[in-house]
Formats: C-alpha cells, sequence, structure tokens
C-alpha cells in the first residue's frame, strides 16, 4: 500500500511533535500546520486524514472542518481537552468522523488513525471501482448502495457519503422495516460500549444523513423514526422524522 499522508492541525507544538513522532514512526507521511488558515493551505487530494485540535487561536477547528467538508470527504478526527458531550456533537455536527479527549494516550490515537483510514481506503474504492455488478448493489426505495465499497445513488444522482453514514445507511438497508433501537446502531456502527450520551452522537449523524437522501430532510420517508423505539428504513413510506 502506498505511504498514507496525515495532515496534523495542532496549535501546541509539543503536542503536535508528539503526534508526529508516534505517526512517523508508524510509516505515515506527515504534514503539519499550527493553525486553521495554514491548514486549508495544505490540505489537497493526498490527504488521507486530517488530525484537528477544536480549540485553537483564529480560526477554530470547527470552522477549518466546516470548510474541508466542502470540498472533500476526508475522515477527521478532532483532538480537544474538553469531554463534554455538547462539544463531541459539535464537532459531529461540523463533519467530524471521529473524536479524542486530551489527554490521551498514543495507543488509542494510533487505534483510532488505523480505523478511520481502514474504511475510509475501502470508501475511496469507489473511486477505482467501475460500474458495479448487479449483486453487489442494494436497490431500495431510489437508492442504490454498493455492499463492496462506499458508494450510493439517490433517485440515480450519486451521493458523497462519510464512513460513519454509509455504514448506518448500509444496516437499515439490508434489513427494511426492522426498527433499530439507538444502542443497537451505536455499538454496531461505533463499535463502541453505549451510553445514554450517545442518543445524539447518533441523532447527529442521522440528519445529516437525511440532508443527503431525502428530498424533505424534515418529512424523510426512507429513513423515519418510530418514537421510543429507534430508527427504521422504509422505503417510500412518509414517516415522521
Amino acid at each position: 500500500m502506498a505511504e498514507q499522508t496525515i495532515l496534523i492541525v495542532e496549535d501546541d507544538p509539543d503536542i503536535r511533535d508528539g503526534v508526529r513522532i508516534l505517526l512517523t514512526g508508524e510509516g505515515y507521511r506527515i504534514r503539519e500546520a499550527e493553525n486553521g488558515l495554514r491548514a486549508l493551505e495544505m490540505m489537497g487530494p493526498e490527504v488521507d486524514l486530517v488530525i484537528l485540535d477544536i480549540m485553537m487561536p483564529g480560526m477554530s477547528g470547527l470552522r477549518v472542518c466546516e470548510e474541508i467538508r466542502k470540498t472533500s470527504t476526508v475522515p477527521i478526527l478532532f483532538l480537544t481537552a474538553k469531554s463534554q458531550e455538547s462539544d463531541k456533537l459539535l464537532g459531529l455536527t461540523a463533519g467530524g468522523d471521529d473524536y479524542l479527549a486530551k489527554p490521551f494516550s498514543f495507543a488509542e490515537l494510533s487505534a483510532r488513525v488505523k480505523a478511520l483510514l481502514r474504511r475510509y481506503c475501502v470508501y475511496r474504492g469507489k473511486a477505482q471501482a467501475g460500474v458495479q455488478a448487479e449483486n453487489t448493489l442494494l436497490t431500495a426505495g431510489g437508492i442504490r448502495l454498493a455492499l463492496d465499497c462506499n458508494r450510493v445513488w439517490v433517485d440515480e444522482r450519486e451521493v458523497d457519503l462519510t464512513e460513519t453514514e454509509y455504514k448506518i445507511l448500509k444496516m437499515l438497508m439490508q434489513n427494511p422495516q426492522r426498527i433499530f433501537p439507538v444502542q443497537v446502531i451505536y455499538e454496531t456502527v461505533w463499535n463502541e460500549p453505549y451510553f445514554y450520551i450517545s442518543n445524539g452522537t447518533v441523532m447527529v449523524h442521522i440528519r445529516n444523513l437525511r440532508t443527503k437522501i431525502e428530498a424533505d430532510p424534515q418529512k424523510p420517508h426512507r429513513i423515519c423514526t418510530v418514537w421510543g423505539k429507534g430508527y427504521r428504513f422504509a422505503a417510500g413510506e412518509e414517516g415522521p422524522g
């Protein structure tokens, strides 16, 4: 596999140096930016992952994430000194894929980086994929979903989903009409134990997914909420939001 490129965006030079030393030692090519504006200048199609501090002077990490998401679906891992659920939700709403609170262990950082890059390799498989064979496509409710890579068409128009959004949609489409509790969605997609505060994480991703696949995200007819129970894929039905 070609050497993968990671952009580290962190205003604290000690943390930036530590992350660079760790990831360089694991074989990654590293780019570094000390602020948001510099990070945007260094972004390009060759960047495979962004490690982004939320609390930075000038342009915040949240703003940087929003700007990156205008042109790229590259995975973004947020670093922050704050561990409140509200800060996590802000990062996910801005378009982040994962979240790591300081102080963190290098072992945990390494594991998160490897997981995000592994899933992004699957996601980017669509760039090399040709026409999908029919037996690798899941079709329902005007949506076609490739089962072997992150590639989705809505009403014949291809849409870009993050790898987390793709995993949620795939799980729901493979089990039409089945109601998935939030806990099941979280533990399956994130592969982490569920806590009550995880509800907000799932809700944010469902909301973002609906903006991409629903004609009217306020009145969804594909991913429907079953109040008090969870979510289900109800192709062609109009359901409560």
